[in-house]
C-alpha cells in the first residue's frame, strides 16, 4: 500500500509537472497537494483543494529553461494577462515541502490569481535536499530573479517593482533572498552577474524566521530519521551551528529589508523569529503587516475557505506597496 501512494503521488506530479518525466535526479514526491488533502480532510471535512485553472484571460509560458547545470536545467513558469500591457510588477513564488519534495505547480493558483489582477507571476523549479544541499536552492531562484530581470523587456516586467512570496520552507528562502537581496551573497556569479537579486516586497506565508529559536521545532532529529531542515543542511545544528544561523532571514534584517506581508497559520513553530524580525523593521520604520488564522492548518493556502482569503491579502498588500508606481 505505501509502495502504490508513492507511485500514485508520482503520477499526479508528473501530470502536474511534465519536467519529471525527463528527470535524472533523485525526487521526493511525499508532499503533493493529493497527499496534503488525504492528510487534513479526515480533520476538517468540510475542505476543498484548490487546482491551478488557467482562465482564457491568462497566457502562460511554461518549463522556460532560466539556469542548466551541465545537463540539469531549471525550469520558471509565468503567467500573465494576454494583452494587459507591459511594465507589470512581477511577482515570483516559491513553493515549499520541507526543503526535499513539492513542485512549483503548487504555486500556480495564486500566481493565477494575481496574474488576473495586473502582476507578472512566476513559479520557480529550485533544488531540493535529496538533489543538493543548502544553499543550492537560495542560489537558484536568486538565479530566476536575475533571469526575468535580464528578460525583462520580452515578458514585459517592471524590474523596480518584484515580489517575493513563498510558502512553509519556500517562504523561509523567500525571506532570506528578500533580507540578502542586495549583497552578493549565494549569487552564481556564472550566471547574469549584471542583473540585481534585490526584491522591493516579501510575502511570507507559514515560514520560519530563525531555525535556532525558542518557537522553531526545526532540527528536531529522531533516530534513523533526520528531521527536514537537517538533510536540507546536510548535518544536524549542533555540528553546523553557524549554517544554520547564516539561513535565518531574522539575523540579516537591516534597513534594507523589503516591506513583508506575514500570513500564518494558529502554530507558532511555523512563524518562529516573526515578532522578533517585526520588531527590527519597527525600529527601522519597515511596513510590516500580520494576518494570523486561527484554527488553520499548516498549508491552509492549498484549500478553501482560507486560499481566497490569502489571496486577497496578498493583493493588498502587493497594491499598497506599488500603488504610486501603478498609478
Amino acid at each position: 500500500m505505501i509502495r502504490f501512494k508513492k507511485i500514485a503521488s508520482l503520477i499526479i506530479g508528473i501530470i502536474l509537472c511534465p519536467t519529471l518525466w525527463a528527470q535524472n535526479f533523485p525526487v521526493d514526491t511525499s508532499f503533493t497537494l493529493r497527499s496534503a488533502y488525504k492528510k487534513e480532510i479526515k480533520y476538517r471535512p468540510y475542505i476543498k483543494p484548490v487546482y491551478p485553472a488557467i482562465p482564457k484571460s491568462i497566457e502562460a509560458f511554461k518549463d522556460i529553461v532560466y539556469v542548466s547545470y551541465g545537463e540539469r536545467e531549471l525550469h520558471i513558469d509565468i503567467y500573465r494577462e494576454k494583452d494587459g500591457g507591459n511594465n507589470k510588477p512581477a511577482v515570483v513564488f516559491i513553493h515549499g515541502g520541507g526543503w526535499s519534495s513539492g513542485n512549483k505547480t503548487m504555486e500556480a493558483p495564486l500566481a493565477i490569481y494575481l496574474a488576473q489582477k495586473g502582476y507578472l507571476t512566476a513559479t520557480v523549479e529550485y533544488r531540493l535536499s535529496p538533489e543538493a544541499k543548502y544553499p543550492a536552492g537560495v542560489i537558484d531562484v536568486k538565479t530566476a530573479i536575475r533571469w526575468l530581470r535580464k528578460n525583462s523587456e520580452k515578458y514585459g516586467i517592471d524590474t523596480s517593482r518584484i515580489a517575493v512570496s513563498g510558502t512553509s520552507s519556500g517562504a523561509q528562502m523567500a525571506s532570506l533572498i528578500a533580507t540578502t537581496g542586495h549583497t552578493d551573497m549565494h549569487v552564481d556569479q556564472n550566471h547574469y552577474p549584471a542583473y540585481s537579486n534585490k526584491i522591493q516586497a516579501l510575502i511570507n506565508i507559514d515560514g520560519v524566521l530563525a531555525f535556532l529559536h525558542p518557537l522553531s521545532s526545526e532540527g528536531l532529529d529522531k533516530p534513523g530519521k533526520p528531521s527536514a531542515a537537517t538533510r536540507w543542511f546536510g548535518s544536524n545544528k549542533s555540528e553546523s551551528k553557524p549554517l544554520w544561523e547564516e539561513a535565518s532571514a531574522l539575523n540579516h534584517v537591516d534597513a534594507n529589508t523589503p516591506p513583508t506581508l506575514f500570513i500564518n497559520s494558529q502554530h507558532p513553530r511555523f512563524h518562529a523569529g516573526r515578532d522578533d524580525m517585526i520588531e527590527i523593521m519597527d525600529s527601522l520604520n519597515i511596513y510590516s503587516e500580520v494576518h494570523e488564522i486561527p484554527d488553520t492548518p499548516h498549508p491552509f493556502w492549498l484549500f478553501e475557505p482560507w486560499f481566497e482569503q490569502t489571496a486577497k491579502w496578498a493583493e493588498n498588500f502587493l497594491i499598497n506597496q506599488f500603488e504610486s508606481e501603478k498609478k
